[in-house]
């Protein structure tokens, strides 16, 4: 498997889908990085040469394009941020609650976690 940046990308898919498996990626920064490198997207990620791998590798680092754990780590800050000014997206994430205005009252599962029972009336 080639390695960009520290993650393992999968052989059998073309380049420009590949290259999203990196966090912070997407199909639109991917297409303009192999663009800007020459590097056709239709081509399969375990056929490209260790040029190209350092080509991908250095237009990353030299553009300064945030990925993986350095993206990862701002955006914990940020929401760190929030939950120490006690902001109201703040304490949506300190409760474990939908930060963005999505209804609780029947919805939310993902971020609330299984339904908890509540004693029924006699």
């Amino acid at each position: 498997m080639p390695r960009i940046l520290g993650v393992d990308i999968p052989r059998d898919k073309r380049v420009l889908i590949a290259l999203t498996y990196l966090y912070g990626v997407g199909k639109s920064l991917s297409a303009k990085i192999l663009r800007e490198v020459q590097i056709n997207p239709n081509l399969r990620a375990k056929d490209l040469t260790e040029k190209d791998i350092s080509a991908i590798t250095g237009y990353i680092q030299h553009q300064g394009i945030k990925v993986e754990g350095d993206l990862r780590r701002e955006v914990q800050q940020n929401i760190k941020r929030l939950m120490d000014i006690r902001c109201y997206r703040g304490g949506r994430h300190l409760k474990g609650l939908p930060v963005r205005g999505q209804r609780t009252h029947t919805n939310s599962r993902t971020r609330k976690g299984p339904r908890k029972a509540i004693a029924g009336k006699k």
